[in-house]
């Protein structure tokens, strides 16, 4: 009997390693088609970014000539930046230079682009992030408790801050604040810039101001910069708060009408342990799918923000170099923002595995 049993867990074995294969295994079959997705996404922002900058109206051989060139001095400032060659030859001589890790040069500030970015991406960083930051901080909780309290008023609230949110253009918001709370009442700074023109900038460190000035323990200029920072990002924050609100409590709804919670109830845990617990956790999926498109979306909106506020991103560099027809600027405005994308939903799926073992476990 003990042979056929042997025989027998052999067999089973070897049919559960065909049923359930190795989680290595696939998670490295998983994370080779996202690279390969990935690839093929950032060739393909690469292609068309190309294509749009050179249909763009415009002649950027006429504007850096001058208003006063001749057609022969136009033709020239032509073949030095290289545009009378055919498209093709342009854009393999583009492909070429991106593989060295060169974005080009920027024609209106003179500065390799890549070294532009750099010096303007923490910037935009530091306004988004306290965007999202505060709108998380808002639209969560309130999510959760108009969910908890359906009919109530604060449900109620919670749908006209939806509603107002998306009605309200990202620029008019921000020209409203300014004019309501700079120009009307004085409570906050003039809208020029990351840091007012008596202060200096901190060391460089992170280029995110508030951190850098932690940094050197430098309060003053740190309260300096947060108060710059509260009407741009109070501004993004209202931008993102309606989709995050309506998804948290959309899907508190749903996970609070499952079998799962009102066993939970019913076997006596208290009314916080359950929300907290079981229910906030399993409706963080698709908030977090959504935090990830806000995201994209106020990188977006940085543009209109950038300018209201005079604030040095890169967004407010990609129009300026776009209203001179400058194309090496905007093309490495375009790619940084999808390796950025690329690299935001790379990290939605890390956070996935760790919120739900459900996720790891199909990997």
């Amino acid at each position: 009997l003990s042979q056929p049993r042997q025989g027998l867990t052999r067999k089973a074995g070897g049919n559960r390693s065909a049923r359930f294969p190795i989680p290595g295994d696939n998670m490295l079959l998983r994370m080779s088609r996202r690279l390969g997705i990935t690839l093929f996404s950032i060739a393909a922002v690469v292609v068309i970014t190309f294509a749009l900058t050179r249909l763009l109206p415009g002649d950027t051989a006429a504007y850096f000539a001058g208003p006063a060139a001749t057609e022969a001095a136009i033709q020239e400032v032509r073949v030095k930046l290289g545009l009378d060659q055919p498209k093709l030859v342009q854009f393999v001589r583009y492909v070429q230079d991106l593989a060295r890790g060169d974005f080009g040069q920027s024609l209106t500030t003179g500065q390799p682009v890549i070294r532009d970015i750099a010096a303007r991406l923490p910037a935009s960083a530091e306004l988004t992030l306290a965007g999202l930051i505060v709108s998380i901080l808002i639209a969560i909780p309130l999510g959760v408790l108009a969910a908890v309290k359906e009919g109530s008023a604060i449900d109620h609230f919670s749908r006209v801050v939806a509603t107002a949110g998306v009605s309200l253009p990202v620029f008019f918001t921000g020209l409203l604040l300014a004019y309501f709370f700079y120009f009307i009442l004085g409570w906050a700074p003039a809208p020029l810039g990351r840091l007012d023109i008596i202060y200096s900038a901190p060391p460089h460190v992170t280029g995110f101001y508030l951190i850098d000035s932690l940094l050197a323990r430098d309060m003053e200029v740190f309260r300096a910069a947060a108060k710059q920072l509260i009407l741009p990002a109070a501004t993004l924050a209202i931008f993102s708060l309606a989709p995050i609100t309506r998804m948290t409590r959309a899907s508190m709804l749903a996970v609070l009408s499952s079998d799962f919670v009102r066993t939970a109830r019913a076997s006596g845990l208290s009314t916080r342990k359950v929300i907290l617990t079981y229910a906030f956790r399993n409706a963080l999926l698709p908030v977090i799918t959504t935090l990830g498109m806000v995201f994209s979306f106020l990188l977006g909106a940085n543009v209109l923000v950038e300018k209201v506020f005079a604030w040095p991103g890169i967004g407010s560099y990609a129009v300026e170099a776009l209203i001179a027809s400058d194309y090496a600027p905007v093309q490495g405005f375009v790619l940084t923002m999808a390796i950025l994308y690329v690299l935001l939903n790379l990290m939605i799926d890390i956070l996935y595995g760790v919120i739900d073992p459900r996720v790891r476990m199909a990997a």
